[in-house]
């Protein structure tokens, strides 16, 4: 007489059991991430300029306080939503204008490109980083783009000792999204205490700031950082930065997006390390 007992009680457990055997965990998807901008990216598309239109306002240097003005890059359109900001520190001597092809470049990919110019030409690397600080303040505070940028995604980047600045900055606010020095020169050579992702490109033949002895050694140094990584250009000299090579713009526009916008759809040019004639060493904690 329990036979039909049992039956029933197997066929209702059965009933309930079986929707949920059928029944999926949702998955993420690329539509999850916010900071998704532009169209999934290819090996060319990441080696020259990016689907966005670029447009350009000049901060001058009477209206800036505690740097020296400079040019603004930006995302014409504002459809795509709000943008990752990054300031751009111009090196020894030289000026923001210097830096217009890989500004743009890197805007077009969809971030906000403020290119300074330093209160002096002359400064060094310490003060450099406190100005790139200062200028990522006023790009999300007082400039007349601020409404474009995304004030908790913010990087730094720099050129020669802008490049050794953005060290600085980057040790200095570790709330940073990512850093990217580029064939930085710096007296100090131990950056443990950096927080953020850093990648350092450096350039084959730089006769001014020796990978030797300012790249590498950075790199090396760089075992606090949650993600680091070393980019050498072949056949590059220390004036990369200024000519705008592909190589040097596939290498800065995937770091940010993997880190500023958290775009995984970049991981793949990160790791596994990528391969190229056009690099003579590349080095990596290997994210993702």
């Amino acid at each position: 007489m329990f036979r039909p007992l049992v039956l029933r009680l197997v066929t209702l457990f059965a009933a309930v059991a079986l929707p949920l055997v059928g029944a999926t965990a949702p998955t993420a998807t690329a539509a999850d991430n916010p900071y998704e901008r532009g169209p999934a990216p290819t090996a060319s598309s990441v080696l020259g300029n990016g689907s966005f239109a670029v447009s350009t306002t000049s901060v001058s240097r009477l209206s800036a306080s505690g740097f020296g003005g400079g040019t603004i890059y930006y995302p014409t359109s504002t459809s795509a939503g709000t943008f990752g900001g990054v300031v751009l520190a111009p090196g020894f001597t030289a000026t923001s204008g210097s830096y217009a092809g890989l500004a743009r470049r890197v805007a077009s990919h969809g971030f906000v490109v403020f290119a300074i110019d330093t209160s002096s030409t002359l400064d060094q690397p310490a003060s450099r980083g406190r100005q790139i600080l200062t200028a990522l303040d006023y790009l999300t505070e007082r400039s007349s783009v601020r409404s474009r940028v995304d004030a908790t995604r913010l990087a730094a980047s720099g050129h020669s000792m802008g490049g050794g600045g953005t060290l600085e900055a980057a040790n200095s606010r570790p709330t940073l999204k990512a850093a990217v020095a580029l064939q930085p020169w710096n007296t100090d050579k131990t950056w443990q205490g950096i927080r953020v992702p850093t990648m350092i490109i450096g350039a084959q033949n730089d006769s001014i700031a020796a990978n030797s002895s300012h790249s590498i050694p950075f790199y090396n140094s760089l075992t606090g950082a949650p993600e680091r990584a070393y980019g050498e250009l072949r056949g590059e000299s220390h004036l990369a930065a200024n000519t705008n090579p592909d190589w040097q713009g596939r290498l800065m526009v995937t770091w940010l997006k993997r880190y500023v916008d958290s775009d995984t759809r970049y991981s793949q040019f990160l790791c596994p390390a990528p391969t190229s004639t056009a690099l003579s060493d590349y080095r990596n904690s290997c994210p993702d």
